[in-house]
């Protein structure tokens, strides 16, 4: 790798991820940097238009990043750009593969691989289901509602007023609903167990964008009969591992976005202290 240019983008994500603009010294300490290529670094990024110096000497990024990531995510099809780790998956696991997005209380299939086995969940691209009984529906509301227990309960009820019992699976009381997608964000994936269809069960779970946004859900579809305890395991591995491919290629990052929260808190926190 070009290690100029490896340098040049750390100095750029460290501008980025801080809550503040920088100074040479610090951007310097941050990255175990010498502090006169630090400051080479940012005064190239400077006359790249990425970087500007502040009147005191500090660093702050540009919007020029966010013109060029515009253009980016406006040019990308997450059908697209999902499709491939679809193919894998479901060569993987035989199963019927779907990409979902949700649509007010509804899911919306994008794009599917049909399983080959004779006996299959069907469904068809352009179709709904209520978003509350499928696997894929409710990791995208999941990952939609607010984290705090009161909002998200609120917001359910608003969302999705009316929970209609399509099986006798079916959930019917948003508060055991809100219990299961709690769960669903605690363990990363979700399952519906014959919930809108009998004898039908799926898994599903988020794909993210780069801005860390749920925007549409892998699902996997089977016959009950195949979904069986021993072996959801080789099933769900596989299934986070094509969604989580499919948010890197939208840009998804969760460590730096982590990072970026982390050190946000922390310049709070220190705003807070001077106050």
């Amino acid at each position: 790798m070009d290690k100029t240019l490896v340098k040049g983008m750390a100095v750029l994500e460290f501008l980025v991820n801080n809550a503040q603009a920088a100074s040479v010294s610090e951007v310097a300490h941050g990255l175990s940097l010498l502090p006169s290529n630090a400051h080479r670094t940012l005064q190239t990024l400077v006359a790249l238009g990425y970087v500007r110096q502040a009147s005191d000497a500090r660093y702050e990024p540009t919007l020029r990043l966010f013109e060029l990531g515009s253009k980016v995510v406006g040019s990308l099809d997450i059908r697209h750009v999902a499709h491939q780790a679809m193919a894998t998956l479901a060569n993987e696991t035989l199963e019927t593969i779907h990409l979902v997005v949700r649509d007010g209380a509804q899911i919306v299939y994008l794009d599917k691989i049909d399983s080959p086995q004779p006996v299959a969940a069907y469904s068809r691209i352009g179709g709904r289901a209520p978003a509350q009984c499928v696997a894929s529906g409710k990791v995208l509301l999941a990952y939609s509602m607010p984290p705090e227990k009161n909002r998200a309960v609120a917001w359910l009820r608003q969302t999705v007023p009316a929970l209609k019992a399509y099986t006798a699976n079916s959930h019917v009381d948003h508060e055991i609903l809100l219990t299961d997608l709690m769960a669903v964000r605690e363990q990363g994936y979700a399952m519906n167990q014959g919930e809108w269809r009998v004898d039908v069960s799926g898994l599903g779970a988020p794909v993210f964008d780069g801005r860390g946004q749920v925007v549409g859900a892998l699902g996997m579809s089977m016959p009950s009969s195949r979904a069986l305890p021993d072996r959801l395991p080789e099933l769900i591995a596989p299934l986070r591992i094509a969604a989580a491919s499919t948010s890197a290629l939208l840009g998804y990052r969760p460590d730096a976005m982590a990072s970026g929260r982390r050190v946000l808190n922390e310049g709070q926190e220190r705003s807070m202290m001077k106050t």
